[in-house]
């Protein structure tokens, strides 16, 4: 989720065929009317899949869905929030009330401190509106580093 800005939404819906390891690629279908795009699968994230697809063959292998619950069905919002909540809270950081589209919005102020183009950050995470991409370079330290 934090390495390609996903929704909740956009993680529980994603299927097998959204995902080329031949070709590494990794479609990625926006919601709430945010422009879809493909990114590239990056370094692990193709080893890391090939064996979650091995293993969720085994589990489901009727369904396209790719991320499925113990219960062998679609993750859901809920299941995704939960699990969220469990890793920040194992790694110490439960008092700061983390929820899943922080992952997304982590993504955007990554991408604006490394440096990225506000363009590309808007079609990285797929916003219409430039406006909705704007809050990640403005609190970026470094976004006048290189202007001289």
């Amino acid at each position: 989720m934090f390495r390609h800005g996903l929704r909740v939404s956009e993680i529980c819906r994603m299927k097998f065929s959204d995902i080329d390891l031949e070709t590494k690629i990794l479609h990625v279908h926006r919601l709430k009317s945010c422009n879809s795009t493909v990114h590239p699968l990056y370094k692990g994230e193709p080893r890391a899949i090939a064996s979650w697809v091995a293993a969720r063959s085994k589990m489901h292998p009727d369904s396209d869905t790719l991320f499925v619950s113990e219960r062998r069905r679609p993750l859901s919002r809920a299941t995704v929030w939960l699990l969220v909540q469990k890793y920040a809270q194992a790694a110490g950081l439960d008092a700061l009330s983390i929820h899943p589209h922080m992952l997304r919005h982590a993504c955007g102020y990554n991408l604006a401190n490394r440096g990225a183009d506000t363009r590309l950050i808007q079609d990285y995470l797929g916003h219409r509106s430039i406006q909705s991409t704007v809050r990640y370079t403005a609190l970026a330290s470094n976004r006048f580093a290189n202007l001289f």
